[in-house]
């Protein structure tokens, strides 16, 4: 007598011809293609195989129960005893059994998850507004998937489509340095899958958006440095693709202007700020004949780049150059003589914007184009209290 090697079941066992030498059977309960069971071909060792995952008929022909009654049993169902449901997780947990996730949202139209695609790593911004999220997305009882972009556009696209492929009930997004053209975000739209972008946004698409006050804490770090005594105050900025780039520059000139102090083109660089472009960049306003002597940077890390050349070329910091940065990454509190920066609220904005989306995804209607903003603090550091 042929039992299956899959459902163990020993009626309606059919030949099936043969494979490599062997006789072929298929179990016509399961619709299950063998060969001759080995003696090691039990059920509880079949499911530890590579390519066989535990299925509900699994535990049910193993206790001899129905497939309803074990899925009831793990769904806690009220008409199951607890006697039979203790049988069942204890025959999961023997069989490593594990839910089929996927096959679940599709009946609940909901997967309980949600994207987040960050630009990159390197600096401490991303990774602290990812805890945030993640904090208040556990809590309510969510996963949260995390993509990088590694600040390429044609990675980013490819990123939206994998969360669109995992049905992920909603997208948290800051957009990469050379993002110029948001199809790929739309799509969500056209989904009705909610979508906020964070930090690095554009206006081109109606979403929801959380971000700092970037003009006006731009405004007072460049007034800081003016009070400072600083006359010839260069900016180091982001690619003007990004709207954070922008609304830095347009608070440095705004306090340029407010106190009369000359705004020189050739000491206004915007571009992609790798640490090599930063270097680039740094070493041009440092070798100017008429070099500024202080600089405000769009991000810590090329902040942190302009004083480590400063001390190659023997500049003193505060007293030749005043530096101040954006972000106020743990490094900065450290380098000599400390950097003054502006301190944005990471944290927040990451729970800021779960809070949001976990908003959303239970939302009748879509809420479209609107902003939060969130306060920032000027910290102030040895970089730019020069002597006066």
């Amino acid at each position: 007598m042929i039992e299956c090697v899959k459902c163990a079941q020993v009626d309606g066992i059919m030949k099936a011809g043969y494979v490599r030498g062997k006789q072929r059977y298929l179990c016509k309960w399961c619709n299950y293609y063998f060969t001759h069971a080995e003696k090691d071909d039990s059920i509880e060792s079949l499911v530890k195989r590579k390519r066989h995952q535990t299925t509900i008929i699994d535990i049910a022909k193993s206790l001899g129960v129905s497939n309803s009654t074990v899925s009831r049993a793990l769904h806690g169902h009220a008409d199951i005893s607890p006697e039979t449901r203790q049988a069942v997780l204890d025959k999961a947990a023997q069989l490593d059994y594990q839910p089929n996730q996927l096959a679940y949202s599709l009946v609940k139209s909901k997967t309980n998850t949600i994207g987040m695609i960050v630009p990159e790593f390197q600096n401490q911004f991303f990774p602290n507004v990812i805890i945030g999220a993640h904090e208040v997305l556990t809590e309510a009882g969510y996963n949260l998937t995390i993509m990088q972009s590694n600040e390429s556009y044609q990675v980013e696209i490819s990123n939206t489509k994998a969360m669109l492929a995992n049905r992920i009930d909603g997208l948290l997004i800051s957009l990469t340095q050379e993002t110029n053209n948001f199809d790929h975000l739309s799509v969500f739209a056209k989904r009705g899958i909610p979508l906020i972008q964070f930090n690095r946004v554009c206006d081109q698409i109606d979403v929801p958006k959380v971000v700092v006050n970037d003009f006006e804490a731009s405004f007072r770090a460049v007034e800081h440095l003016i009070l400072n005594g600083y006359e010839r105050i260069a900016h180091l900025g982001g690619p003007l693709t990004l709207q954070v780039s922008q609304e830095r520059l347009r608070g440095y000139r705004a306090a340029m202007e407010k106190y009369g102090k000359p705004i020189d083109d050739h000491m206004i660089i915007q571009g992609m700020l790798t640490q090599q472009k930063a270097r680039i960049y740094g070493q041009y306003l440092l070798d100017l004949a008429n070099r500024p002597d202080a600089i405000f940077a769009v991000n810590d890390s090329s902040a942190i780049e302009i004083m480590l050349m400063a001390r190659e070329k023997g500049i003193s910091i505060p007293d030749e150059l005043g530096v101040v940065g954006f972000s106020d990454n743990a490094e900065s509190a450290y380098i000599g003589p400390g950097l003054t920066t502006v301190r944005q609220p990471t944290m927040q904005i990451g729970r800021t914007t779960a809070e949001w989306i976990l908003q959303l995804v239970d939302a009748e209607e879509a809420i479209v184009n609107e902003k939060r903003v969130l306060s920032t603090e000027l910290v102030v550091r040895g970089s730019s209290q020069r002597c006066r």
